[in-house]
């Protein structure tokens, strides 16, 4: 670790800008990747459509990686939402961006429910998730 800090504090000395993460960008990435997920797209997937390699797709949603705003409107057209639909709820929950496993549940099945086309049986899930949810 001070090996590190020596690396920095000789970087900065020489002009060199050092720039981390913040919560932001950790929620941003959070938000790429709830949308991506309830698209039913793979990281592979998504970085093929943005033109980066799948690592820099994971390292922007685990907001190691801070995204440009030329690269933050790329993927609002390829997740197909609007640039404010990364920053919507901001201040209103914990930062952290990471799903927990009910989160990413419930994102799949409202992804799955969507992708049901008959009505009626749509109604019937809707019914047995009241049903279930009452017990």
């Amino acid at each position: 670790m001070p090996r590190i800090s020596r690396k920095i504090e000789s970087l900065q000395g020489r002009g060199a800008t050092i720039t981390r993460a913040t919560e932001t960008d950790r929620y941003v990435g959070g938000r790429i990747r709830e949308r991506r997920i309830m698209l039913g797209l793979s990281q592979q997937q998504m970085a093929d459509m943005i033109g980066v390699s799948y690592q820099q797709t994971h390292k922007y949603e685990h907001g190691i990686n801070r995204i440009s705003a030329g690269r933050l409107y790329e993927i609002a057209q390829v997740l197909r939402v609007p640039l404010s639909f990364f920053f919507e709820g901001l201040g209103d929950r914990p930062a952290g961006g990471v799903l927990t496993g009910r989160q990413r549940m419930c994102l799949e099945l409202a992804r799955n429910f969507a992708q049901i086309t008959n009505g009626r049986h749509q109604e019937a899930l809707s019914q047995l998730a009241r049903t279930l949810a009452r017990e």
